[in-house]
């Protein structure tokens, strides 16, 4: 059992009284999120959306990181454009959840915050970082994929178009202070004062009036517009020599050789 929980890792559930606590927990990998914990993540909804009376949703990871991304060992078992969609799709349905959970939601991001890991912090309400957090999204130097159109609108919304495409095309990552300048980020502060700075923030939601916390979290999502399909795109790149290329790369800790097919 304990091979299992260091190979696939978990995402805990923590409720104590109105507030819920979410944890991803494989510390040894920087919390880099598996499959399983997509679907353990997907159960957590399932149990958040059947909670009544949560006035907050705390996300956190364990160790030091937030989420480094997907797991890259989980696409060696794809052969085509049609397992990236799938996933996509099934990655875009679980970050969905996330942002219609019944109760403002609240990212705690302490190092990497990445792919996958970068895009669950945008689907939360509310965002407190430290300084040494670090957003970024480096597909274009490690492993070749493409993120879904509504993830890349999520980045544009979160940090304007400029900061994304500097993560994006650029391989760059923004530090704490930074997303905290952009927006993102409702405060940053040293580790010290995080647990501080945490309690008063779900102090705040959860002394507000929650029919003016939905109602003002259910306007703003209406505001967000549809995203044009691109299943075409992600099955694309998905099926690519470059998209196996860069995760044999990077599995094998080799720079990779990049073709353009």
């Amino acid at each position: 059992m304990a091979d299992t929980l260091r190979s696939h890792g978990r995402v805990a559930l923590l409720i104590e009284g109105a507030v819920a606590t979410v944890t991803f927990d494989r510390p040894e990998a920087r919390n880099a999120i598996t499959f399983e914990m997509y679907r353990q993540l997907g159960d957590i909804c399932d149990r958040l959306e059947a909670t009544p009376g949560l006035r907050a949703i705390v996300f956190r990871g364990k160790g030091g990181a937030f989420v480094a991304g997907t797991d890259i060992s989980e696409f060696t078992a794809f052969e085509g454009g049609q397992d990236g969609l799938a996933y996509e799709d099934k990655i875009a349905a679980t970050i969905a959840r996330v942002e219609a959970l019944p109760a403002p939601t609240l990212a705690v991001i302490e190092g990497a915050a990445m792919g996958g890991g970068l895009v669950i912090t945008t689907a939360c309400d509310l965002r407190i970082v430290t300084p040494e957090a670090r957003f970024g999204v480096p597909i274009a130097r490690t492993v070749g994929n493409c993120l879904s159109q509504a993830n890349v609108a999520r980045l544009v919304r979160a940090f304007g178009v400029g900061p994304t495409k500097t993560m994006l095309l650029l391989s760059q990552a923004l530090g704490g202070e930074t997303a905290y300048r952009l927006g993102f980020a409702s405060a940053c502060v040293s580790p010290e004062a995080l647990e501080e700075e945490v309690s008063r923030t779900v102090d705040r939601l959860c002394k507000a009036a929650p029919l003016t916390i939905a109602a003002c979290r259910e306007m703003v999502a209406k505001l967000e517009p549809e995203t044009p399909d691109d299943a075409q795109t992600v099955a694309r790149i998905y099926g690519s020599k470059d998209f196996r290329e860069g995760v044999d790369a990077f599995l094998s800790k080799r720079k990779p050789e990049w073709s353009g097919t």
